[in-house]
């Protein structure tokens, strides 16, 4: 999957979603003054920026398993600890932090439940783990008009909808499965406009994810299809979208 990449790609695809999402996911959490959070999956660094004006750069540590997102994440953040690792063998000793935190990463995750269990290992007694995926399965994630006009052009074509956690309740069932306790669900939304469909199109093409592989897949006469089926299912612009994530929280 497409993840090594220029950071500024990620920004213009689902960084501009993210960054709204980060506010949210924060604000859900309560997060506080005084307290030493790891940020699992960090990507260029969307909810570590938000963690930093939160918090300041040293109580905030990141970890991601893309060497450009990582240097990205530590040129924009300068005094976080970003490192390079994998959720599933965090580079972390145990009980470090307050609070770990991923964000739009278990859906990717090689092994989701291990993953949460690495959180949870180097998260304190009682402190808090907490996640947020996209609601891909519903069809109310930013998305969703896409998949659904793949469906349209191709429809054998798989989506996002059957990754980990994408579908409701799912991600606090992997969060008790790895030992957390006191899990709590909610759903985040976050809305952005677009003036023309070009600019709402034009990240597809850069090649992040599972959507960015498929339109790379594709020749001029497929991008051509697909483009003009999202154009029937979109409204005519200026339009918005509305992005629905998941948000489960637990104690460690």
């Amino acid at each position: 999957m497409a993840f090594d990449l220029p950071a500024d790609r990620y920004d213009r695809f689902m960084g501009r979603f993210s960054v709204p999402l980060a506010s949210l996911f924060l604000d859900r959490l309560g997060v506080e003054p005084g307290l030493r959070v790891l940020d699992v999956g960090c990507g260029p660094g969307a909810l570590t920026t938000e963690l930093v004006h939160r918090l300041g750069a040293e109580l905030v540590a990141a970890v991601d398993p893309s060497e450009p997102f990582v240097r990205a994440a530590r040129e924009r953040l300068p005094g976080v600890d970003v490192r390079v690792g994998r959720a599933e063998a965090l580079p972390h000793d145990d009980g470090t932090y307050d609070a770990c935190l991923a964000q739009l990463v278990v859906h990717f995750m090689r092994d989701p439940v291990g993953g949460l269990a690495e959180m949870k290992r180097v998260t304190r007694p009682g402190g808090t783990v907490a996640c947020t995926v996209w609601d891909h399965a519903g069809g109310s994630g930013p998305l969703a008009a896409f998949w659904e006009a793949v469906a349209d052009v191709d429809p054998a074509a798989p989506d996002e909808g059957e990754l980990p956690g994408t579908r409701q309740g799912h991600l606090g069932e992997l969060m008790g499965a790895a030992g957390l306790e006191a899990v709590e669900e909610s759903a985040l939304t976050v809305t952005l406009r677009f003036a023309t469909l070009d600019e709402w199109w034009e990240p597809f093409t850069l090649g992040i994810g599972p959507a960015g592989d498929y339109v790379r897949g594709l020749d001029d006469a497929g991008r051509a299809a697909l483009l003009e089926a999202c154009r029937r299912r979109l409204s005519a612009p200026p339009f918005e979208v509305a992005a629905t994530a998941w948000c489960a929280v637990g104690t460690a």
